[in-house]
């Protein structure tokens, strides 16, 4: 699942994909702003990503679908 997480005070946006389901980031993500912790997030590529929950401007959360590629995704 794709993910985009806006920061305040920044004009890009962090971009990454992970395998975790969107309920359980939704989960983390609402903890961590009651919370006022730092939230991490971890992708398929191995990277590793801390934002403070204070400095969130959004979170998007793509679809927990799979791209389909070649011919047969038309």
């Amino acid at each position: 699942m794709e993910i985009k997480i806006g920061v305040k005070h920044s004009p890009r946006e962090i971009v990454l994909d992970t395998d975790e389901s969107a309920a359980d980031l939704a989960a983390r993500i609402d903890e961590s702003v009651r919370a006022e912790s730092l939230l991490t997030f971890n992708d398929n590529k191995g990277r590793q990503v801390l934002v403070p929950a204070s400095a969130l401007g959004y979170v998007e959360l793509g679809s927990e679908s799979v791209r389909r590629v070649g011919f047969g995704a038309i």
